[in-house]
């Protein structure tokens, strides 16, 4: 087929997990079941953390950010494939594959910077326990939840605009089951030097960065917990990091795994099949952890059902 340049393209093809009929009805019910857990898990958060009092302090004002950002996250790419499974439609506009572009890199943003606020936070609570207060304060918490918001914003709108100002030829099928990145940058025609080297200038800072900060911190943590003469401060501190600490390894685990399974395999649609752990696996798990391994939050959710 032959190609031509085109300034402006109407719509892209996406071309899903996988093209076989007999498992659409298999695909469809199975991410509709994983978006209602984790749009109802997460959801269930919030409103234990804003019904309660005691949850009202700066590491639950994150966390329920947090759940907030999992629902828009998941809310960026499941609906659209289910509709396009129901449908069986694998139409997406250009318009709402830049909007759905855009949203999915700050919600993923936003998960990223969260993370490594909440990393701060537990620092903060078990390295200087009596400055925790004056430290963690309403206001500075306000800026970091802000400055997470801008630098999200600011990231994906620069990529989002770079992507505007390519031209794309006549094969717009994407082998994935929403707009990434990377694979709307493949289809391009033009010139797309300066679209790798703000994805790898992006990754390093906005990406690599954060995950020094969380690992120090927690290294910070460690080695303060290991001065705790009694086990059962240890245990009582550990416990107190250890939800995050899970939700941490699990998105970083899973990221960078198809970040590395992408290079190494060159499968498109092998990349896309495992995708599926960092864009709906982790927000679905991420209130069974906080929910099992916090006994306040337990405690909050019981008053919450009664």
């Amino acid at each position: 087929m032959e190609q031509r340049n085109q300034s402006r393209v109407s719509q892209f093809i996406l071309l899903g997990l996988s093209e076989v009929g007999e498992l659409q009805p298999l695909l469809f019910w199975l991410f509709f079941s994983m978006y209602l857990i984790t749009f109802s898990g997460n959801l269930l958060i919030i409103l234990a953390i804003v019904m309660d009092s005691h949850l009202h302090t700066p590491m639950y004002f994150f966390l329920s950010n947090l759940s907030f950002v999992d629902i828009c996250f998941t809310s960026t790419t499941v609906p659209k494939m289910l509709l396009n499974i129901q449908t069986q439609s694998k139409v997406i506009t250009y318009e709402g594959c830049l909007s759905q572009m855009y949203f999915f890199m700050l919600f993923g943003g936003l998960d990223n910077f969260l993370l490594t606020v909440m990393a701060y936070d537990r620092f903060v609570a078990i390295c200087h326990p009596l400055y925790y207060m004056v430290i963690m304060n309403p206001k500075f918490c306000g800026i970091l939840l802000l400055a997470c918001w801008l630098l999200s914003v600011m990231d994906s709108l620069l990529h989002d605009l770079m992507v505007f100002q390519l031209s794309f030829c006549t094969q717009l099928e994407i082998p994935h089951f929403f707009c990434e990145l990377k694979q709307m940058i493949q289809l391009a025609c033009s010139d797309t030097f300066l679209n790798n080297l703000a994805i790898y200038l992006a990754s390093g800072l906005l990406g690599v960065l954060p995950l020094i900060g969380i690992l120090f911190s927690y290294s910070r943590i460690v080695a303060s917990i290991l001065k705790i003469s009694s086990s059962g401060g240890q245990y009582k501190a550990f416990s107190t990091c250890g939800s995050h600490l899970s939700v941490v390894s699990l998105f970083y685990g899973t990221g960078f795994g198809v970040y590395l399974s992408s290079t190494a395999l060159r499968n498109s649609r092998a990349s896309a099949i495992a995708s599926v752990m960092y864009t709906v696996v982790t927000p679905m798990l991420n209130p069974f952890i906080y929910g099992l391994r916090n006994r306040d939050l337990k405690q909050a959710l019981r008053k919450l059902f009664s």
